[in-house]
């Protein structure tokens, strides 16, 4: 755990665009996972002897279909900030090119995962590996809405959903679509759970204020690592 004697300095790292996109994804990734469950596994209730005295799954379904609307063009969004957004959120950071990010990654596994060594971590945005990470997670993203604008398009007449009609066919049919969509879910919901973990993990460690900082955009970060990613910039 680092000592709070340690002079930092508050750095702004997550831009407004970033934290909003970070929220909406995180609510509709909760929302998707409860209806998705519930259209896969549907609840027996009744309420009535007609079916159109009972319109609940019917509910469930429309905000499933919203939800992934806003999903998707929120995910286009963050695409589009990868390329215009400040140094910590660039697509650089994501895909490990350089030796310096596979040594990270090497070094927050034996750190995060074995702890198998303390050396500190100088990454002022997300560190290499969690970058990686978040990365795999977009191609996710992608398979997860490619998946679901594939099924709907079967029911829906919009454009959008018809520009993904050959998903189907192409990964060998309905039921196929289904269970890649369905253990995507799962994905997500393992995803976030690791994730929450580890972000009160690093804020406890670290002191930085991780979990704040995606509210307020600021983190604190000692002096020498600032300076010593000031020189690296350089």
């Amino acid at each position: 755990m680092r000592s709070r004697s340690i002079p930092m300095r508050e750095v702004h790292v997550w831009e407004l665009p970033v934290r909003l996109y970070h929220w909406i994804n995180a609510l509709c990734i909760v929302v998707l996972c409860i209806t998705g469950y519930l259209i896969g596994a549907p609840l027996a209730i009744t309420t009535g002897t007609e079916a159109y005295h009972n319109y609940w799954f019917g509910t469930v379904r429309f905000i499933h279909f919203v939800s992934a609307f806003v999903f998707f063009f929120n995910f286009l969004f963050r695409i589009y900030w990868g390329f215009a957004g400040n140094e910590f959120s660039r697509w650089y950071n994501f895909i490990p090119l350089k030796r310096k990010q596979w040594q990270e990654m090497i070094d927050v596994i034996k750190v995060d995962v074995l702890q198998t060594a303390k050396k500190p971590i100088d990454s002022i945005g997300h560190n290499a590996l969690a970058s990686f990470i978040y990365f795999v997670t977009f191609l996710i993203f992608l398979l997860q809405s490619l998946t679901g604008f594939g099924m709907y398009a079967a029911m829906s007449n919009a454009f959008l959903p018809k520009l993904f009609a050959w998903i189907v066919p192409f990964l060998g049919g309905d039921i196929h679509t289904r269970q890649l969509h369905h253990i995507l879910m799962w994905g997500f919901i393992l995803f976030s759970i690791v994730h929450v973990y580890l972000v009160f993990y690093h804020d406890y460690i670290e002191r930085r204020g991780v979990t704040s900082s995606m509210i307020g955009g600021w983190k604190f970060i000692e002096e020498d690592v600032i300076d010593r990613n000031n020189q690296s910039a350089k």
